[in-house]
């Protein structure tokens, strides 16, 4: 039998800790949390890996892989962001919900946008297995973002994109942060983004790779 609770610990200790994230409410937070209500069951053994896990499309395939960011990068961007406790947050592409449930124990309530459907059903569900009732998941074009709810204090992209997308930046609020990991090629970079009045301030932070989020393509003849 798999004791999840000692994944979660070794996750933690061996995965988190020791890339230099400090914040103990993200630690808390992944310690309590469980991995497995959040990927497809035949997977559950794999849900404390290293690794980005595809809960959605196969990368050997021409469909979009939907994937949960590998633990350390999920919590290295949480502790970009700055977030406190009673600040409201945009989960970008929040998939099966995981990203979801650890940002609702740290933010005051966060919202969660899916574009697939059934991804987005999973992720309420999970959310609710686990008594989460300060987040919401909605369906919708990620790059749209939720504009009804802004103005955000942070926001978060579960996913790689070519470049910050400025749409999104539009809905933090002044001093609002957004964190993303941005690929270029093969360089792939954890970047914080800073609202100030209306300027935009991004810089890179850490190395980091992550699955492409679909909607965020790379415009035709566009060269870096």
């Amino acid at each position: 039998m798999i004791d999840s609770g000692l994944q979660r610990l070794n996750m933690v200790e061996s995965q988190v800790r020791t890339s230099d994230v400090t914040d103990r409410r993200i630690i808390r937070a992944m310690l309590d949390i469980p991995r497995e209500p959040f990927v497809p069951p035949a997977m559950a053994s794999l849900a404390y890996s290293d690794a980005a896990l595809a809960v959605s499309g196969q990368r050997t395939g021409n469909a979009p892989v939907r994937a949960l960011l590998e633990p350390r990068t999920l919590a290295k961007l949480i502790q970009l962001a700055d977030i406190d406790d009673d600040e409201t947050v945009l989960d970008v592409g929040c998939a099966t919900g995981y990203s979801t449930a650890v940002l609702a124990r740290i933010a005051k309530r966060v919202v969660a946008i899916e574009p697939d459907k059934a991804l987005a059903e999973a992720a309420a569900s999970a959310l609710k297995s686990l008594g989460i009732a300060n987040a919401r998941v909605v369906t919708g074009e990620l790059k749209a973002g939720v504009p009804g709810d802004a103005p955000f204090d942070a926001i978060l992209l579960n996913g790689s994109v070519p470049s910050i997308p400025q749409g999104l930046c539009a809905q933090l609020r002044d001093g609002g942060r957004l964190v993303a990991v941005v690929s270029h090629g093969r360089v792939s970079r954890g970047h914080l983004t800073l609202r100030t009045g209306a300027a935009f301030d991004t810089r890179p932070a850490f190395e980091a790779a992550a699955d492409p989020l679909p909607g965020f393509n790379v415009p035709a003849g566009f060269v870096f």
